[in-house]
């Protein structure tokens, strides 16, 4: 019942992930999210994630932004980054991310799906038939509370880690 709250991989943020094993893998393409996945809720994109998404294109892997903020939003956050884009996407809607895979001409088993939220981007994946990862959400240095939802997500994450739905992609994390 729970499986499909359970995303393929986990990882500590986007930074940890090893690209180029993805692309090895046989994915063309990554959907991500973009708020406390690649940056704290409503900041722009850091020197540091544009660098990552220049190297991830390197590699000749596609990105799309899906996001369920408003194009304004998203478009401030991509000034830098040369990636398509969907907002208002609805997620966890599977046809937001059929549609986004649509848009980079890949299909579904394709393409890979990287967010912070259990409930929205994991849940719309796993609907859709897409294998995903789920990032630790950025936190602010100091700040202590989350929301309801985030506890929700630690008790599903705590499942997950004991299940044998952990780790499905093998090991996708860079090399120390």
């Amino acid at each position: 019942m729970l499986e499909k709250y359970y995303p393929y991989a986990y990882a500590g943020s986007v930074f940890d992930i090893d690209y180029v094993k993805l692309y090895a893998c046989g994915y063309r393409a990554i959907l991500f999210d973009i708020d406390n996945t690649l940056v704290h809720h409503g900041a722009d994109a850091t020197p540091e994630v544009e660098a990552l998404f220049r190297e991830i294109h390197g590699i000749g892997l596609k990105t799309l932004l899906l996001s369920n903020n408003d194009e304004e939003r998203v478009r401030r956050f991509i000034r830098n980054i040369d990636t398509p884009y969907l907002c208002d996407a609805d997620k966890p809607d599977p046809a937001a991310y059929q549609k986004a895979a649509e848009m980079l001409g890949v299909s579904k088993k394709e393409a890979i799906v990287i967010g912070d939220q259990i409930f929205t981007d994991i849940l719309g994946a796993n609907r859709c038939g897409m294998p995903s990862i789920l990032v630790h959400y950025i936190v602010i240095p100091g700040v202590t509370k989350i929301g309801k939802k985030r506890y929700l997500e630690k008790a599903v994450l705590s499942m997950y880690q004991r299940s044998k739905y952990r780790n499905r992609l093998g090991n996708i994390l860079r090399d120390c």
